[in-house]
């Protein structure tokens, strides 16, 4: 049986995931405002794999028979001041991410929660990949800021983005 740390700290994660995909639909309505249209379908497709996250989570937690606890999402953020601010958020929201999974990591450990332990390490892993394509589009962006031009090549590049999709657990 999971302990009861491990299960409420998963329903926030859960919550966190689906607060993160709120978040870059925020980021994606933003862009779509602006005529960003790659970068709207770039974080559209972020968006969906947050979503993905929340459910794979979910589907743990059914898995394992335990109750799923849907908290109220905040209202996103959707006015920014650039490309840049953008991505600044995004890498922002994915290191607030990983320190999240990796206090319920380290709760599953003391706890002996050896489940939760193989489930959490997907998310670790995943998460070190979504810090470094956020790190690298907050580089990219700040590199063509100035230059509009430039700026709609990165829009262009971005809306190439093929998503994958991550199965729930």
């Amino acid at each position: 049986m999971i302990h009861e740390l491990i299960h409420n700290a998963l329903n926030k994660q859960i919550n966190a995931e689906f607060t993160a995909w709120y978040g870059y639909l925020g980021m994606a309505a933003w862009c779509s405002g602006k005529q960003l249209h790659g970068c709207a379908k770039w974080l559209r497709g972020q968006a969906q794999e947050e979503h993905s996250h929340a459910m794979k989570l979910y589907e743990f937690l059914v898995a394992r028979n335990l109750n799923v606890q849907l908290l109220p999402l905040d209202e996103p953020r959707t006015e920014f001041d650039s490309v840049v601010d953008i991505f600044q958020e995004a890498l922002k929201s994915e290191e607030k991410n990983t320190k999240r999974i990796h206090k319920i990591f380290e709760l599953a450990m003391e706890q002996k929660a050896f489940a939760s332990l193989v489930e959490l390490q997907w998310f670790i892993t995943e998460q070190v990949e979504e810090e470094a394509t956020a790190r690298d589009n907050l580089a990219k962006a700040e590199l063509v800021a100035d230059d509009p031009a430039a700026v709609l090549d990165l829009d262009e590049i971005l809306g190439s983005r093929k998503l994958k999709l991550q199965p729930a657990s």
